[in-house]
């Protein structure tokens, strides 16, 4: 309990009357309670500096985890911002090449079209060239049957032919004709003077001769320009002859 200060009363009277006046002021008492209102002031002022420290310090501590914690955020942020630029690049990019897909897309769809329809025209004109060549065939056939009804009708022809000439004629595989010929080289009369004739192109042609020919070429243009096979084999026989003479 705090004491209370009281102030003493004088009796200013009785100390006036008295041999030796004195007033006693109690110092002692004061300097007691001098004391003790200077260690109460001390004390508070104590506890008001450590609250204060104490009050410093938190603030100090508080204001260093906000400094953080805005430090970190605005981290975070900046970082966010970053990542969301590198999204719209990367949103960009994809557009730019989802564009791109989609020229191609469409650039392979017309090209696509347009095969389809080269392939339609193409398939159509490979059916028109099947009608052709079965057309061909078929005149082919007749040609090869007329052929082998002239050929029937040529063959007593053809024997006395090769009597007449020493000679046979015999049929080869993709209608060729193999001419040979006998008692021509009078010191050997059973060698043999050969050709091969094609029959089956657009113009006549001698495949191979044995011997050669230098004559050949003009006899072979004689032939294309007659026609006349009994002709151009009597011609050979003549060459020939011409030949081994010389």
């Amino acid at each position: 309990m705090a004491h209370t200060f009281r102030v003493p009363q004088i009796d200013l009277a009785s100390v006036i009357s008295s041999d030796l006046p004195t007033i006693d002021l109690k110092l002692q008492t004061y300097e007691a309670v001098t004391l003790r209102f200077l260690k109460a002031v001390t004390t508070y002022k104590n506890q008001i500096v450590n609250e204060e420290t104490d009050s410093r310090a938190v603030y100090a501590s508080e204001k260093k985890r906000f400094t953080e914690g805005a430090h970190a955020v605005e981290m975070e942020t900046n970082q966010c911002k970053v990542t969301e630029l590198d999204l719209a690049q990367e949103l960009s990019k994809e557009a730019e090449e989802r564009k791109d897909a989609e020229v191609s897309v469409a650039t392979f769809k017309r090209q696509l079209a347009s095969l389809k329809e080269k392939c339609a025209a193409i398939d159509s004109e490979i059916e028109q060239y099947r009608a052709i060549a079965d057309n061909l065939e078929r005149e082919r056939q007749r040609e090869r049957s007329t052929l082998m009804t002239h050929a029937t009708g040529a063959q007593p022809d053809i024997q006395t032919l090769e009597k007449a000439l020493a000679c046979v004629i015999e049929g080869l595989e993709a209608e060729q004709l193999l001419i040979r010929f006998w008692f021509i080289d009078p010191n050997r009369p059973e060698r043999e003077f050969t050709f091969v004739l094609d029959v089956g192109s657009s113009g006549y042609k001698v495949v191979t001769s044995s011997p050669p020919l230098p004559s050949l070429p003009v006899l072979v243009n004689s032939l294309n320009d007659s026609k006349d096979i009994y002709w151009f084999i009597l011609a050979m026989r003549q060459a020939f002859v011409k030949l081994v003479s010389v």
